[in-house]
């Protein structure tokens, strides 16, 4: 796996540097930021998408399907959980990430339904869906 590394610039604008590629993360203006790159929700949101795009991409790729594009649309959302009958914690907000995937192609129902199955499979989604361990090292 490749590694990432996060250095903080003026304000809240952070500079990410994995390989070498560069990207920069900042919060919007209204929150305090300059708004001069993605806020994390939204490097979330990316991640997801870029994943379940490439996914079913490399999937109909394989099996010779007539795929010409794959449009994403991903929202991130926090509600307060109403059933949460077993939650330690009784004032528990739930992230819900809301995906619509478009096909462009010459693709009947079965392969577009097939497709979706698969972007529900891709390595990001298994991650955010599955148990995450995050283990803080003190650097120094």
């Amino acid at each position: 796996m490749a590694t990432v590394n996060v250095r903080s610039m003026d304000g809240l604008q952070q500079e990410i540097t994995a390989g070498k590629n560069v990207i920069l993360a900042d919060e919007p203006v209204e929150a305090g930021g300059g708004g001069t790159g993605l806020n994390p929700y939204e490097l979330l949101l990316a991640a997801l998408g870029a994943c379940k795009s490439m996914t079913v991409s490399m999937y109909a790729r394989r099996k010779g399907w007539d795929l010409q594009r794959v449009d994403v649309e991903l929202n991130h959302e926090k509600d307060y959980a109403r059933d949460c009958v077993d939650c330690p914690e009784k004032n528990v907000k739930l992230d819900r990430i809301t995906v619509r995937l478009r096909f462009t192609g010459n693709l009947d129902d079965d392969q577009r339904r097939r497709l979706r199955e698969i972007a529900g499979r891709c390595p990001v989604h298994r991650t955010l869906t599955g148990q995450i361990e995050i283990v803080d090292v003190d650097a120094g």
